[in-house]
Formats: structure tokens, C-alpha cells, sequence
């Protein structure tokens, strides 16, 4: 499939730049039937039933990005995507140069790096001057919001771009679909009998990187750590014999869940993933997708349309425009039946 399928026209004065004063005040564009349908997440109550289940993903973003120098004084932004040992980690690392392998790195006014080696587009520091690297963060590290959100990161970040239900540290961009939860609505919903369950996903830097290739068969999809437990596995057994549905709360929940099921049928799993879903694929697990919009020919956008159906979520983009939906990490949410399976994109014939 061409990568130009999936692209649209975003007016920038959409992406949005600062989080709502109420989690669950986002709009939600409904895709049950073949229109969309305008309503508010805290209404989401609606579309689920008592014996439903929620897919969570429980990560918790970590305070990843440092700011320093370079050894010769140059200015460095170091974005943390994996801690692989306690005083070791894969990073990002934009600077007018590249740093060298032994060259070292200045951060925060407090922290000594050493460039030990290379992996494509991560360099693997060392942290020379205290024993723990995410101690280090949470001392000294900013929110890493993502590249559209055009400001520095704010007090008011490190508890907006996190989901209430955050357990596990590990991701350096949030679930997003989960930032539209609050205590109360996940107490209401409780109220009413649906059931709740979590994945772990740790969403890493690569998820904002762009698809630089002309054709999906070229991409190569980042690496991501995923685990979905077995407890996950049963309470989903238990959802489809009480004739319940997977309701998957972001796509990160969806790739976890359908990572753990590419034997057929879902197991538990803990490992990393670089499943990459696109229109044709047979989803085995989930029945219902809660998502925020996704940037213009993203692999996220990909896996919507190949759960929704291309045209249909297609064309929904275009209503969420028209109607001036707020896109992207602090942005409006959509929720999404299963699509047709015919519903793909123009074959080259057709172009």
C-alpha cells in the first residue's frame, strides 16, 4: 500500500497544545455505523454494557528528555527511549553534530554522560556520576511531550500527560487514549458493570518518528516492550463467555493484545513487539477500539483504518476536521466499531 493513502489535510491550529481543565471533557466521534456521530467522552458510558471489558494500558511515562552540552560546548537534547541497566540507557540524541563514540555529554547541570555505542537511530549512554538512571530522570529530566505540542513542558504536564492508572514506568510518550479517563468515570463505569483489565506497553520515541518510505511493505516498525499477563488472558476468556466485548482503551492496548495472539489464539506474552498493522489485517482479539487521531500517514492512523475500515475512518478524519476536533496527544477521541474487511485502500488499478 502507497504511505500517501493514509495522509489528510490537518489544519495546525488543531493539534492541540495544552490538555482540556477536564480529562473526561474531550469530544468523542463515534463510529458505530457508517456516519459519525458527535458526543463527549464522559458519555462513553453509553456505548458500553454491563459485562464489557476495558483494555488499560498501565505504563507510566518517565521524565525522559535532558537538556546540556556537548564536551566542546555545543547544545544537546538527549530523549531517553530504554533504560537497559541501571546506570545504562538508549537515547535520542539531537545536536548539530552527532557525538562520537567516547565523546561525553553534559546534562542538566548534573549529570556526566559517556557515548558507549550506537543501535541505528539511538546512542547508548552511560551515566558516569550517580548509580541510577531513572533516579537521575526523575531528579532532573522533563516531561518529553511530544514534538507537535510547540512549547517547553509545564508543572501542570507531569500530571496531565500521564493516565490516572499509571503503574509501571518505562514509556517516553503517553497512552493517549487513557488520558481521558479520571477516577470518577472509571467509578461510574465500575458502577454499571463493566470490567477492567491491564496491558503494559512502554510507548517509546519511535512512535512519533515519520514513515520514510513510499510503500508499507519497506518499513521496518520500531521495537516497543509489551506484556499482556495471564490474568489479562482470563478476564478476556471470562468477557467472551459472558458474551462481553474487548473494548481495547488506545491502539498501544491493541498491539499488545495483538501481539500476544499471533499464534492464534491469545497467550500470555512479555517481550518486544514491532507488529505492524495495516488495512487487511485479521484482528483476533478486540471488538471495540477507543483512540485519540493520529498524525497524517502514521502507522497509528494505519491500524485505525485497518480496524474501522479506510474509507470510513477515511472520511470520519475529515468530519473531525470540518467539525474542528482538537488532534493528537491532548486532543479528542474517537470510538470505533470493526469496519468492513472489504474497505481498503484504492488498489493501483484504481488510482
Amino acid at each position: 500500500m502507497r504511505v500517501a493513502d493514509f495522509d489528510y489535510p490537518l489544519p495546525g491550529e488543531l493539534i492541540a497544545q495544552q490538555p482540556l481543565p477536564e480529562r473526561s471533557g474531550a469530544r468523542l466521534l463515534v463510529l458505530e455505523g457508517p456516519e459519525p456521530v458527535d458526543s463527549r467522552v464522559r458519555e462513553i458510558g453509553r456505548l458500553l454494557r454491563r459485562g464489557d471489558l476495558l483494555v488499560l494500558n498501565d505504563t507510566r511515562v518517565i521524565p525522559a528528555r535532558l537538556l546540556g552540552r556537548k564536551a566542546t560546548g555545543g547544545r544537546v537534547e538527549v530523549l531517553v527511549e530504554r533504560i537497559e541497566a541501571p546506570d545504562t540507557a538508549l537515547a535520542m540524541v539531537r545536536a548539530s553534530k552527532s557525538p562520537p563514540v567516547g565523546s561525553r555529554l553534559h546534562l542538566a547541570e548534573a549529570l556526566e554522560m559517556e557515548v558507549i555505542g550506537r543501535e541505528g537511530m539511538f546512542f547508548r549512554l552511560r551515566l558516569l556520576n550517580q548509580p541510577d538512571f531513572l533516579a537521575a530522570l526523575r531528579l532532573h529530566g522533563h516531561v518529553p511531550l511530544p514534538p507537535y505540542i510547540e512549547r517547553p513542558d509545564s508543572p501542570e504536564d507531569q500530571d496531565r500527560y500521564q493516565t490516572v492508572f499509571a503503574a509501571r514506568d518505562g514509556a517516553v510518550a503517553a497512552p493517549t487514549a487513557g488520558l481521558h479517563f479520571d477516577e470518577d468515570l472509571l467509578g461510574a463505569l465500575r458502577g454499571q458493570g463493566v470490567q477492567i483489565t491491564t496491558v503494559t506497553l512502554h510507548v517509546g520515541a519511535g512512535t512519533f518518528q515519520p514513515v520514510k518510505v513510499a510503500d508499507t511493505e519497506e518499513h521496518q516498525m520500531h521495537a516497543e516492550y509489551a506484556e499482556v499477563g495471564a490474568d489479562t488472558c482470563a478476564a478476556i476468556e471470562a468477557c467472551r463467555a459472558r458474551g462481553g466485548r474487548v473494548v481495547a482503551v488506545g491502539t498501544t492496548s491493541m498491539r499488545s493484545l495483538e501481539s500476544a495472539a499471533q499464534r492464534g489464539d491469545l497467550r500470555p506474552f512479555a517481550g518486544e513487539t514491532r507488529l505492524f498493522i495495516t488495512p487487511g489485517y485479521r484482528f483476533r482479539v478486540v471488538d471495540r477500539l477507543l483512540t485519540n487521531f493520529h498524525l497524517p500517514q502514521s502507522t497509528l492512523l494505519m491500524l485505525v483504518t485497518a480496524f474501522g475500515g479506510y474509507r470510513r475512518v477515511m472520511a470520519a478524519y475529515e468530519h473531525a476536521v470540518a467539525q474542528r476536533y482538537r488532534f493528537f496527544s491532548y486532543g479528542d477521541a474517537m470510538w470505533l466499531a470493526p469496519g468492513s474487511p472489504a474497505d481498503l485502500p484504492p488498489s493501483k488499478s484504481e488510482k
